[in-house]
């Protein structure tokens, strides 16, 4: 892999910016006294679907030839990327197919549906949704697209932080959820290039803690069990984001369930904004070790509203 430079966030920024809203920067004075930090949350749960990933979706397939562009892109998702995906691919007027479990929620399909992605049905095992979005690449030459595990999807990824830094520039810093990599590690770059020494730390259950261990053991681990209300984290370190995540991640924090479910409805109830669970997740971090962050400048990456308001957990 070619050694990254800051150039490489700001060509970035540059190529997606017509395509992504650049979402607000939020305070609450409660929220400060709570966790004895000067807290600023990054709301992408304001940002086009509902979350951070149209930033990765929109910078890789903008990066495509005109040729592969005309041919599509694949991706397997059931969730924030498939919607993604769909989004950007119609914004540059891309054809987006989208495997999908045949157990992904309704509401997941029809919004994939309603953003343009042509949505092929598997069975929900990974080897599955592998072969199918084999299948598509070989019936169409379309370009397949990962969610997380892809250079151009962590560069897309990391210009919210790199947002936040230029509306914050001292941050102490930088706590983001950690799922499939592929936010973490973008966060961690744009803290690198336009942080002041600010370090990026991220949130992670213990019910899914496989980043945590990786770094602890210097090779990627799997998950034993997925039992989170966080569904959105319970994807894998792929080998393009974990080299990232080594070097420029300080640590992470992971939190209990309950944890996770308090510091969402706190946001929720005192910021009077939506958050998923899985967003919810760095909060519940900084809240479990707020000793060690008193009186610091913290940015929190909000990573998307996209809930359930059928499964609230409160």
């Amino acid at each position: 892999m070619k050694a990254l430079q800051k150039q490489d966030l700001l060509d970035c920024h540059q190529r997606i910016a017509e395509h992504i809203h650049r979402t607000p920067v939020l305070t609450s004075r409660l929220l400060n006294e709570i966790s004895g930090a000067e807290l600023f949350f990054k709301c992408e749960n304001f940002q086009r679907m509902g979350a951070f990933k149209m930033r990765g979706a929109a910078h890789a397939i903008s990066r495509l030839t005109k040729e592969q562009q005309q041919r599509g892109v694949v991706t397997h998702s059931s969730g924030n990327f498939a919607q993604a995906l769909s989004l950007a691919a119609r914004s540059l007027g891309v054809d987006a197919y989208i495997v999908m479990p045949n157990n992904a929620p309704q509401v997941k399909k029809d919004a994939v549906k309603g953003y343009g992605g042509q949505i092929i049905e598997c069975e929900p095992t990974l080897t599955a949704r592998e072969k199918a979005a084999k299948k598509i690449v070989e019936k169409y030459g379309a370009t397949f697209i990962h969610p997380s595990n892809d250079l151009d999807v962590i560069l897309g990824q990391g210009t919210a932080a790199q947002e936040l830094l230029e509306d914050q520039p001292n941050l102490d810093n930088i706590f983001t959820p950690v799922g499939g990599g592929g936010l973490i590690a973008g966060s961690a770059l744009a803290a690198h290039f336009f942080g002041n020494d600010c370090k990026t730390i991220g949130g992670e259950p213990f019910e899914v803690d496989d980043a945590y261990r990786s770094l602890k053991s210097g090779k990627i681990e799997f998950n034993e069990t997925t039992n989170t209300i966080a569904d959105g984290l319970k994807t894998q370190l792929g080998d393009i984001n974990f080299p990232i995540i080594q070097k420029y991640v300080d640590r992470i924090i992971r939190v209990e369930e309950q944890e996770i479910i308090e510091a969402m409805r706190l946001i929720w109830e005192r910021m009077k904004i939506i958050i998923e669970p899985s967003c919810a997740v760095p909060f519940a971090a900084l809240l479990r070790e707020r000793t060690s962050f008193k009186g610091k400048k913290v940015g929190i990456i909000l990573s998307g509203g996209n809930v359930d308001l059928g499964k609230l957990p409160f």
